[in-house]
This record gives structure tokens, C-alpha cells and sequence, in this order.
């Protein structure tokens, strides 16, 4: 599809063209790979400079998924993939609510296989989608756009403004239009990319590199772990079974055997298993000792460790 009007690329560094990669079809094949790898170590640098707004940023998604609000992200095409996956994780990670973190993409589901065309150019689209999600007040959007002007994205942070959602941006490029639509920005600028507008590379790492912050930091501070611990891992296949067998006997030093006798005596719940077994109180008991200490395992076993 073409514009009628020309679109102002000129201004973005994730458009311009990088200088380092301008002789990128005459390398060999090492080359090619150790001039990729030296354009991403530089990633970590630029992520780094946006620490202070990605705690901002965690904080302010903890408070609202622990008011029984949800993580809504945004985007399209690479950026709304990286939301999808990012929002998939979170169940077998943290045995959250499939409904808690929700990845959007412009276009639907079919756009996580195949472009769709256009789909990233209509506000209208995004309102729809978060109308369809009823999206509300107790809600944050996180709006994705390497770019930082990505239609769709925009009109979904505005509509998240409207109903009184926090609205945190995360783009590639500095005085983005995105900055004007978000309460809160976070935005690592990686500069031009290897491949020239190929925002799957540095800036679609940087992305990722930001969501894995934002939920693992959000769920940290819910009481989601015990030290560097996934406690409230949902064990849907072997090697998570195993994982929370072994989670069981760190902390408590319990036998395998006694570990696994735990976990089956409550059904499964590694938080609940690890206060049966170092208590040796009741299912029942144990729950309810972590209900009060607000799902935190450390308040729970009375260590003062909260996560």
C-alpha cells in the first residue's frame, strides 16, 4: 500500500543508515557475524540509560495488577509479537491469570504469523481492540513502537488515557511522537541498525530486553519469588515439575521424597508445599498464613524475606 503522503522517515535513527554496516554484502560470513554481535553489545548500554523510568515503570504496573488490574501491551508487527510473547510467558512463569498480562497486535492473531497489511496505520483498530478487552481505569497499557509513531499504537495509548489507564511508551527513537501520548516513557535509542529499518534487530532486542524488566520486575514485587526463586512456578510439563521439586528442597532441605510428598499434599503450589513442609503445618494452615502475609513466601515463613 502506497501513502498518498510522503511519511517522514528521515528524523528516526532506526531508519538512518548505519555507517559500520555499509559495505555489508562485500563481508564474509565471520565478519558479518562478529560486526551483529558488536552492534547488539551495545544494546545493554542503551537499556541501562532508561533504568530509573523502567522502575517507574514496574512500579506502577505492580501496583495496578495488584489492585486487580491488567498489563495490557501494544503493537504491531515485530513490537506487537514481542508483547504476545512477553504477555504468554507470565502464566507458566508466575501461575498468573491468562487475563492479567495481555499482548495486543495490530492485525489480530493472523499478524503473529504474516504481515497484515495496513493493519498498523489505524487508531481506530487499536480503540476497537481495547474496547473489546474492556479496558478500564485499574488497567496500564504499554504501548510498543520502535519506531515511536506507529498509528495503531498511538490511538491505543490515547484511548487508555481516556478511561483513565496508565499509559507507559517504549520506543527506539529519541523526541518520538510517542512520547506525547504516554504518562511515562522508557526509551533506549540503539541507533541505526545493521540492516538498514530492520527494527527486528537491535531495537527488537532492546524491546524484548525492556518487557522481561517490566513483568519479571512487576511479578518480583507482587511476591511472585523467594530470592531469585519462581515459587509460584505453574508446573504444566516435566522438567516444571521437576523445577518445583527442586525449588521445594532448596529452601526447606527436604528429601526429594519429602519435597514431592509436600507438593502433591497441596496439589501442586510450591509456595503452599514449602510452608507445609518447613512449618509442618496443615495445607489449610499454610494457606491461609499466606493470604495474610499477602502471597509474600519470605513474610509467610516468618524469615523477613519478602521476595
Amino acid at each position: 500500500m502506497i501513502p498518498n503522503e510522503p511519511v517522514d522517515l528521515d528524523r528516526l535513527t532506526t531508519e538512518a543508515r548505519n555507517p559500520r554496516s555499509g559495505q555489508l554484502d562485500g563481508l564474509d560470513t565471520l565478519e558479518i557475524v562478529h560486526l551483529i554481535n558488536s552492534e547488539d553489545a551495545t544494546i545493554a548500554g542503551a537499556v541501562a540509560k532508561e533504568a530509573d523510568h523502567i522502575a517507574r515503570a514496574i512500579d506502577t504496573i505492580a501496583e495496578r495488577l495488584s489492585r486487580g488490574g491488567r498489563l495490557v501491551y501494544t503493537g504491531a508487527g515485530t513490537s506487537g509479537r514481542l508483547g504476545v510473547l512477553d504477555a504468554v510467558e507470565c502464566p507458566p512463569t508466575f501461575n498468573s491469570d491468562p487475563e492479567q498480562v495481555i499482548g495486543l497486535i495490530a492485525g489480530g492473531k493472523d499478524a503473529l504469523l504474516c504481515a497484515v497489511e495496513g493493519a498498523e496505520d489505524s487508531p481506530e483498530q487499536a480503540m476497537e481492540d481495547l474496547k473489546e478487552i474492556r479496558l478500564g481505569a485499574k488497567d496500564v497499557v504499554v504501548g510498543i513502537a520502535a519506531s515511536g509513531r506507529t498509528p495503531y499504537v498511538l490511538g491505543a495509548l490515547d484511548y487508555a488515557r481516556e478511561v483513565g489507564a496508565a499509559t507507559i511508551g517504549l520506543a527506539c527513537n529519541a523526541d518520538s511522537e510517542l512520547q506525547h501520548h504516554a504518562g511515562l516513557n522508557i526509551i533506549p535509542v540503539v541507533g541505526p541498525e545493521v540492516l538498514t529499518g530492520s527494527t527486528r534487530m537491535k531495537a527488537g532486542t532492546a524491546t524484548k530486553m525492556v518487557l522481561n524488566m517490566l513483568t519479571t520486575g512487576a511479578m518480583v514485587r507482587m511476591g511472585k519469588t523467594y530470592g531469585n526463586l519462581m515459587v509460584d512456578v505453574q508446573a504444566t510439563n516435566e522438567k516444571l515439575v521437576e523445577r518445583s521439586i527442586r525449588i521445594v528442597q532448596a529452601i526447606t532441605g527436604a528429601s526429594r521424597a519429602q519435597a514431592l510428598d509436600a507438593l502433591q499434599r497441596c496439589d501442586g503450589e510450591v509456595k503452599l508445599a514449602v510452608i507445609v513442609q518447613q512449618l509442618g503445618i496443615a495445607p489449610e494452615k499454610a494457606r491461609s498464613r499466606l493470604q495474610q502475609a499477602g502471597g509474600h513466601l519470605g513474610a509467610a515463613l516468618g524469615d523477613g524475606q519478602q521476595t
